[in-house]
């Protein structure tokens, strides 16, 4: 890593040679290792380096914004030059005034030393145990499994000079039968929090127990949802709907209807980046202090988050959720997502159920065909089991979903206690913290061929 004192000083150094009226500059860099496994063996490791640095500028209401991978002085100011360029070429946003000012952040741990130094030999070591455990059940292992660590700056002409290191640790295990396969996951900050060989035997024992699945017609099915499966629902319905930008564009199923109960009372969502249960982080991509929002509440529609162009349109104030600069036409997008636990166990969820079907994940979910009502597609992936009488009763073919999830979450019948935390693509900086859900109703309109 290259270091606070260095990177605050390089742009603070480039912001006060600006001409323009606002200048903010973003740095993210970081370094990241990769482990890819297939067939009980590592195929693959890579590493990389890298380092960006995203300059905005304001003339007036002109925004302009730039990039480069490069840290030098003369590429900084190439770089600014050309947002300058840029912004020079712009027409006014009505909505902008002023980038944020310095404020004072929560004191987060997001950095584990021993994660951030993670090697190669280690990481394969950890998987070696349950490459030995797969062969002696005639399966095969694939997935992946990263370790890194990273820098986040951002820093402004307002006096915000904010800095926070970081690391990361993410594996994720599929295991195949010649008929069946099951998954697992893990994602923590420390390395050490992941139980590889754990996760490992979860996958294993799900592929075992679905072995020759049954062909099953598509219908209404009372469902346990694992957290792998209810975190893929809430990514797709966070791009959807808990945004500024959907909700200002009423796309958003929240749009007009805060306030207003839009699921059953047992389902509680929060964006909290404070919360070191999760993934957490102190500060946004403007240097706006994160906090945490509601979003529904005892299926009431709580509000959505915001940046601060997106905040202005509506005056209000930034709730700390701004993308990178080059996405800042986004507005704000909810990074710490918590899904509220109950009071059962998984084994509970499922012992309640007289006829239906467990979901070990989902898979190419759209989002895009009725977003007032939050309807989504997709199918299911690695482990869909029947449930009889409160008894798994093996796996049976995969399913394609249809079905509003404002509906599916009105029915909601039980709730795990226990949480896990599953990645999505900003899993550096946030992710999905959901426990395991029972549904009573989940529209499956379709097979697949597997």
């Amino acid at each position: 890593m290259i270091g606070k004192d260095r990177i605050l000083d390089t742009l603070g150094k480039a912001v006060q040679s600006s001409a323009a009226d606002h200048t903010e500059a973003v740095f993210i860099g970081g370094e990241s290792g990769l482990t890819r496994f297939a067939n009980n063996y590592i195929h693959q490791n890579v590493a990389e380096t890298n380092s960006k640095v995203f300059f905005r500028v304001a003339l007036g209401q002109k925004i302009g914004v730039a990039s480069t991978n490069a840290f030098s002085a003369t590429d900084l100011r190439r770089a600014l030059k050309n947002a300058m360029q840029i912004a020079k070429n712009q027409q006014d946003n009505p909505h902008f005034s002023a980038i944020p000012a310095r404020a004072q952040y929560p004191a987060l741990q997001t950095l584990d030393e021993p994660t951030a130094r993670f090697t190669p030999r280690q990481r394969a070591t950890k998987l070696k145990a349950i490459f030995k455990k797969a062969a002696g059940k005639e399966m095969n292992l694939a997935g992946s499994f990263s370790t890194g660590s990273g820098e986040l700056a951002i820093v402004n002409s307002a006096g915000v000079a904010a800095y926070q290191p970081f690391s990361s640790a993410n594996v994720g295990v599929i295991a195949m039968t010649d008929t069946s396969s099951g998954f697992a996951q893990g994602l923590s900050r420390n390395v050490a929090d992941l139980d590889i060989r754990s996760i490992g035997e979860r996958a294993i024992k799900r592929a075992h127990r679905c072995r020759n699945p049954r062909d099953i017609e598509p219908g209404n099915y009372e469902v346990v949802l694992e957290p792998a499966a209810v975190a893929a629902l809430l990514e797709w319905i966070n791009y959807i709907g808990f945004g500024s930008k959907p909700f200002q564009e009423q796309t958003s199923f929240l749009s007009g209807k805060i306030g207003q109960k839009i699921t059953g009372e047992r389902f509680t969502v929060c964006d909290d980046a404070t919360d070191e249960a999760g993934v957490a982080f102190p500060f946004d991509f403007e240097g706006v202090p994160k906090r945490k929002v509601e979003l529904i509440t005892n299926g009431v529609a709580k509000g959505a988050v915001y940046d601060s162009i997106s905040a202005a349109r509506e005056h209000k104030q930034s709730t700390g959720h701004a993308l990178t600069p080059n996405y800042s036409g986004e507005g704000g997008l909810a990074l710490n997502l918590f899904v509220a636990g109950g009071n059962d166990s998984v084994d509970d969820l499922i012992g309640g159920v007289e006829n239906g079907l467990l979901v070990t994940r989902f898979h190419y979910i759209n989002g895009y065909i009725d977003t007032p009502n939050a309807v989504l597609t997709g199918m299911t992936r690695d482990g869909l089991m029947r449930i009889k009488n409160g008894k798994l009763r093996g796996g049976v073919k995969n399913l394609r979903f249809t079905d509003s999830m404002l509906r599916a979450f009105s029915d909601i019948r039980g709730i795990a206690k226990e949480r896990e935390l599953v990645s999505s693509w900003w899993d550096a900086l946030g992710c999905i913290t959901a426990p395991a859900m029972r549904l009573g109703s989940f529209k499956f309109t379709g097979k697949t061929d597997f």
